[in-house]
């Protein structure tokens, strides 16, 4: 693609290049789990076309709520910037990236291609509408199930979904909700309150909701989950919008408030088993928010490494200066630790999908305690090299006409979305003193040591297992308050003990010398050390990296 294509071109260092062909890192990480795919069709895309869109949408055509007709009546629609209606179409129908893991079994393939997306709002409506396909493939009944071909592009008529379960007065403590549920013979009525972050609303046609049946027990085991579509069997509105929200970003997804008002539901699942089906969703959209936290960070970083090239000060280039190359080896570092370890819990994943609620098996709980950290530690990543990237540039990181302070915000939602770092380590806890799941940890990182025969490898493992072993000595209290540093801590060492075992396994050094830089500087806490200072033109160049 010709950078002269586009205005875009002239504001952006990173338009125009194929974000598939130029990471090499991420068909690396690929390869390392034995994944084989070429996305380069998509790379394009997503480095093109997709990447204007995303930020012309979010800088002149955010979404319209139409409520009313010109006739008057009550229509509770959403219009969105028809370039974004048919990128979304296109991602969905020819990419396949709804398709991968239901067609070929394969959630890799669906998750790189959310990272090369690397729009949170886009994103996010592929996201839920790939959450209301793994319900009804999963739980839903066999009259529910013939929706997952409309959902994942497999049919000529494509249907979009949604997962609405927050409320005003609970977030994130879904015990609290109060939307509830009474079955009429036929069908259920949803009624009593309103969903309050609603993503996708107006477009989506089919929405995943939890609700309290009459009768059921408080808290959050008394859910059910239940699917909403857009209209009732009389064809007629089947709730309604109260408003669109004003949001800091993720502008290409209308978010808004749904009001029940008897709505038409039908059951999924067990009506007893609603709180697994929803926690087994979350994880769905927490990797899909990890790998789109990357995809921030990616792009972050090569709009600094293009700009750093041709911009000069004090007589050469940016890349030149030492501190410019020290801040893109940190920003190159914390995305690879981070795609590494992301992409481990994504492995995880893929082996125990299908294990069934209320007891699963072990490996599915390895799968949810890799999936929180791997989601707290890609938000902290995204946050942090999206500000790097905008020191970078200077003040017009700063400037909206420029995509660096776009990138900026976006990446301040990846810490919130599907959970907040608090809920993530209380969630980890949970997963380790419940499930045991560290023990399963513990058993693989062990086996991956043994491997990697690397002496930084070994003493990450005994720093791990120390830190997991004296948390769990602690009190309620003491074991809460230093979660969130072990969640950390722990995505850290997963993150060394993964590139070095990736080095062995390709034979790429490369790897191997990242393992221990990474381990200098995150986990010990020290600065870059000085026998890889004169790598480090070498190890940032991703494009052609040996």
């Amino acid at each position: 693609m010709s950078k002269g294509n586009s205005p875009f071109s002239y504001i952006s260092s990173a338009y125009g290049k194929n974000h598939f062909n130029i990471d090499k890192p991420l068909q690396k990480i690929l390869e390392y789990f034995d994944v084989k795919a070429d996305f380069s069709k998509l790379g394009e895309f997503a480095g093109g076309e997709l990447y204007e869109i995303a930020e012309h949408v979010d800088k002149r055509a955010r979404p319209i709520h139409v409520m009313w007709s010109v006739n008057g009546e009550r229509v509770d629609e959403v219009w969105i910037d028809p370039s974004l209606r048919a990128a979304i179409k296109r991602l969905i129908k020819d990419f396949d990236i709804n398709k991968f893991p239901y067609k070929e079994e394969n959630w890799h393939k669906h998750y790189a291609s959310i990272y090369l997306v690397s729009d949170p709002g886009i994103a996010c409506i592929l996201t839920i509408t790939n959450q209301t396909a793994y319900a009804l493939y999963k739980y839903g009944s066999e009259e529910l199930k013939k929706y997952v071909p409309y959902l994942i592009g497999d049919s000529d008529e494509l249907l979009f979904g949604a997962t609405w379960f927050t409320e005003i007065q609970g977030g994130s403590d879904l015990g609290s909700n109060l939307v509830e549920a009474e079955f009429n013979g036929k069908y259920w009525l949803l009624k009593g309150n309103t969903k309050y972050f609603a993503s996708g609303v107006g477009l989506a046609d089919l929405a995943l909701v939890s609700a309290r049946p009459m009768g059921s027990k408080s808290g959050a085991k008394g859910l059910s989950l239940f699917l909403v579509p857009k209209k009732n069997n009389k064809g007629e509105k089947n709730f309604f919008i109260r408003r669109l929200k004003r949001k800091s970003g993720t502008n290409s997804v209308p978010t808004g408030e749904v009001e029940f008002n008897s709505s038409e539901a039908y059951l999924i699942g067990e009506k007893e088993y609603g709180i697994y089906y929803i926690t087994e969703d979350l994880m769905v959209s927490r990797l899909s928010n990890a790998v789109g936290a990357l995809g921030i960070a990616r792009k972050s970083f090569l709009e600094s490494y293009y700009y750093s090239q041709s911009r000069k000060a004090f007589g050469k280039a940016l890349i030149e200066h030492p501190l410019i190359q020290k801040d893109l080896l940190e920003m190159e570092l914390m995305i690879e630790g981070g795609m590494v370890v992301t992409f481990k819990a994504i492995d995880q994943f893929q082996k125990s999908w299908k294990a069934m609620p209320p007891f699963y098996n072990e490996q599915y709980h390895y799968a949810r305690l890799l999936t929180h950290i791997s989601k707290h530690i890609t938000a902290e990543i995204a946050s942090q090299v999206s500000r790097m990237a905008m020191e970078i540039h200077g003040g017009i990181g700063f400037l909206e006409e420029f995509p660096i302070e776009r990138l900026h915000r976006e990446a301040l939602i990846t810490p919130i979305w599907e959970g907040t770092g608090n809920i993530q380590a209380l969630e980890m806890l949970e997963a380790m003193v419940k499930k045991e799941a560290h023990r399963q940890l513990i058993r693989d990182l062990e086996g991956i040591v043994n491997e990697a025969k690397d002496e930084i490898a070994s003493k990450t493992l005994d720093f791990i297992k120390d830190k997991t072993t004296t948390l769990l000595t602690y009190r309620e209290y003491e074991m809460q308050f230093y979660s969130k540093d072990l969640l950390l801590t722990l995505g850290h060492g997963i993150s060394v003990i993964l590139l070095s075992h990736m080095g062995r396994k390709l034979g790429i050094e490369r790897f191997t010398m990242l393992s221990k830089i990474y381990y200098e500087r995150f986990l010990m806490g020290r600065s870059i050390i000085r026998d890889y200072i004169s790598e480090i033109r070498e190890l940032i160049n991703i494009e052609e990296m040996k």
